[in-house]
Formats: structure tokens, C-alpha cells, sequence
């Protein structure tokens, strides 16, 4: 898998500079996972102001940015990576992205991210583009923080980019439970101890609380998520619980007597050997 190429087309790309460079990004850029590219629409704006917004249609408060513009500079950004990354929109409308849209998105090769401003988007621009995408019920200034919110769950999946590969498995939304507690040094802090069977090294206890944890935190705190995982475990549980009595009712079975079985001894025609056929008696 070559390196991921995330380009933004964003009105302040100075915002990503220390984003791009710190931590597990900035090592992943230096180590050629992965690479970011930036295209201001003001540099195709309108005029000699460079407008990239107008008043909209119908009246209301606040500015639009223009579809002509964003168009034109999606349409230079791809020019100059002489390819056409998936295309998507950041609006408060776009569908929540979820921890199984990062490993979908981990899969690209090229992803651009659009990010609005001001009063958002002339509503043409979704012809324009592959998908629209919300980090939740909340608006922002811009869509600057949700690109480098989505695009840092995207990258961090991407193999190498995590020194340990386990980490983005036993993690939250990995699954269909919120991840088990963790617990480090010391062992007791305020009156608050480690639970003894963590620190007791036997592995299978250990895996044990572990499910069992996160199964009770997230029924706790995410009870919409713990339901459907409820139901499928009782429906698993049941399908078990069916299989196991229907082994139990074969084993109970009475075997068939000796009475009740005809043998017939022939001798094979080519080899002459003595060869047996059993047939179960029709009326038993």
C-alpha cells in the first residue's frame, strides 16, 4: 500500500501547518505514509478582491461561497496531482462520520477535503462531490478542525503508522463496545486502586474483566450501541443453547440392536474379498 495523499481545499491552510507536523502525522510524513497538499480558493476568486463568497439568493444573513470558485479550484488541485481524489464536503447536513467511515476512507488512496466557511456552500457544490460528512450536532466556524479531526482517524489506520497494529483492534468503536478501562501506575492514587485482577498476570481472568467491562460501559454510557450488541449476543447465545440439546437428544438416542440389522456377505468379483453390507431392518 503506497502513501496516502490528503489534499484541502481551505480558505486558511496556515491552520494545518503544526497539525501536519506533530506527533504520529508528522512521523508518518517523514516516514512517506502519507502526504498533504493544500489549494486556497482565494486564489481563483473573483475580481480584484479575489471574492470567493456572495450574498445569497432569497436574502438572509451572512456570505455563500460561490460554486464557481470551489469548483475551479478542486478542478486546479487535481491538475496539479494529476489524479481525482474522492471528494468531500464538510457540513454540519453531511452524514455523521463514524469509526467504520475511517477504515472505508483508510482504503483511499486520495481523499480531498472541502472545507466551507462563513454561511457554508452554494448548495451546487454537492453535485460536485462523492460525499458529505458531519462530526456530529454542533456547528464550527469552518470545516478546517473537522478535516483534521477525520483525516488523523483516517491515517492512523493506515498500516505502519501505529508502532503497535493491535492498537486500532482493542480499541473503542473498533468493535461494538467502548474499550475496557485502562489502568497504569500507581497502583492505588487517592484511594482509588487498580483492580486486583489486572495486576495479578493471569491472563484468561484478565481477558474476562475485560469484556466484562466493556459490555458495562458501554451499556452505561452508550446504551445505543450496547442494544443491538445485546440482541445479537442473546440471539448468538440462543443459537448455542440449541445446538448444544440437539447433540444432547443424538447422544440419548437408544443405538440399534443387533436384532434388528441384516448383514449380506459377498465376494468382491475382481478381488475375491469377503466384503460386508449392513442394512437396518425397514420395521424397526
Amino acid at each position: 500500500m503506497g502513501a496516502q495523499r490528503l489534499a484541502f481545499v481551505t480558505l486558511f491552510p496556515d491552520i494545518f501547518q503544526s497539525f501536519i507536523q506533530a506527533s504520529l502525522l508528522g512521523q508518518a510524513v517523514r516516514d512517506g505514509l502519507v502526504s498533504f497538499h493544500f489549494e486556497n480558493p482565494r486564489d481563483y476568486g473573483l475580481g480584484r478582491h479575489k471574492s470567493v463568497d456572495d450574498t445569497p439568493y432569497g436574502g438572509g444573513s451572512g456570505m455563500v461561497l460561490r460554486v464557481d470558485v470551489l469548483v475551479a479550484t478542486l478542478e486546479a488541485l487535481e491538475a496539479r496531482l494529476g489524479e481525482r481524489p474522492r471528494r468531500i464536503l464538510l457540513t454540519p447536513g453531511g452524514a455523521p462520520f463514524r469509526q467504520a467511515d475511517a477504515r472505508r476512507l483508510s482504503l483511499e488512496s486520495s481523499i480531498t477535503f472541502i472545507c466551507g466557511r462563513y454561511e457554508g456552500f452554494d448548495a451546487r457544490i454537492e453535485a460536485h462531490v462523492d460525499e458529505e460528512l458531519s462530526l456530529g450536532d454542533f456547528v464550527l466556524c469552518g470545516g478546517e478542525v473537522a478535516a483534521m479531526a477525520i483525516s488523523e482517524a483516517v491515517v492512523r489506520l493506515r498500516p505502519g503508522v501505529l508502532g503497535n497494529e493491535l492498537s486500532v483492534v482493542e480499541e473503542s468503536y473498533g468493535g461494538p463496545l467502548l474499550e475496557y478501562a485502562q489502568y497504569t501506575r500507581p497502583t492505588e492514587f487517592r484511594g482509588a486502586a487498580v483492580p486486583s485482577v489486572l495486576a495479578g498476570g493471569h491472563h484468561g481472568r484478565i481477558l474476562a474483566w475485560r469484556k466484562t467491562d466493556s459490555e458495562e460501559r458501554t451499556r452505561a454510557r452508550r446504551p445505543d450501541l450496547y442494544a443491538p450488541y445485546a440482541q445479537a449476543k442473546a440471539a448468538a447465545d440462543a443459537a448455542i443453547a440449541a445446538e448444544k440439546s440437539a447433540k444432547r437428544a443424538r447422544r440419548k438416542r437408544p443405538p440399534t440392536s443387533a436384532g434388528d440389522i441384516r448383514v449380506d456377505c459377498t465376494e468382491d468379483a475382481q478381488t475375491h474379498a469377503p466384503t460386508a453390507t449392513f442394512h437396518p431392518d425397514e420395521e424397526s
